[in-house]
């Protein structure tokens, strides 16, 4: 007797840390990075709040991914950097991940994981999950040593750092899901994927 085909499961991001979470998990997918302008996006809307811009750019990410894949479940995903009133990008240098990293010093940073999965124009879960993050009162030395020793990744991430690798040096205090201080809300996530038959165990 025949069995039916899997669905297709299409990841819209070309983030490492994001593809390395779900292959653990045993998911199944693609990974097709949405080619868009964020900042575009992100300033054409009337969102200012850290959580709703992460929001709006997972759904975009995924919707845009999947208007040319409409048989297939998409995920999109996001992650925002509040300090205060201010939004953070990843910066585009190391110059300016220097400056970023010295704002941040001896303070208390918010990161907004931001999920979402579409089909056919639709969309079908979302969720956002948050993380608090305290970073050490650093010298310029000590900073200028982690550049150093990091070199451009600095670059690949919002607030210039991946906790799984030397970024943790920089942290006095963390609070939140591990997953989504990576920039995913795995566990939701993988609550609907086993819903719809895209993940095991289900």
């Amino acid at each position: 007797m025949a069995t039916r085909a899997a669905a297709r499961l299409i990841l819209a991001s070309q983030s490492a840390s994001r593809q390395m979470l779900l292959r653990r998990a045993g998911v199944t997918f693609e990974a097709l990075p949405a080619d868009l302008d964020e900042r575009a996006i992100e300033q054409s809307s009337s969102l200012v709040e850290a959580p709703q811009i992460a929001a709006l750019l997972a759904r975009e990410k995924a919707k845009h991914v999947g208007r040319a894949h409409p048989e297939a479940y998409v995920i999109g995903a996001d992650q925002t950097l509040g300090l205060g009133i201010r939004i953070f990008a990843k910066a585009g240098s190391l110059d300016e991940a220097r400056s970023q990293l010295k704002s941040m010093c001896g303070q208390t940073h918010e990161l907004h994981s931001a999920v979402a999965v579409v089909k056919n124009e639709s969309i079908l879960f979302e969720t956002i999950s948050s993380a608090r993050m305290t970073v050490r009162a650093l010298t310029d030395d000590q900073i200028d040593a982690y550049l150093d020793l990091v070199g451009d990744a600095v670059m690949a991430s919002v607030g210039g750092y991946q906790l799984e690798g030397a970024g943790v040096h920089l942290f006095e205090k963390i609070e939140g899901d591990y997953f989504t201080i990576l920039g995913l809300p795995l566990l939701p996530l993988l609550g609907f994927l086993r819903g719809h038959g895209l993940a095991p165990l289900a």
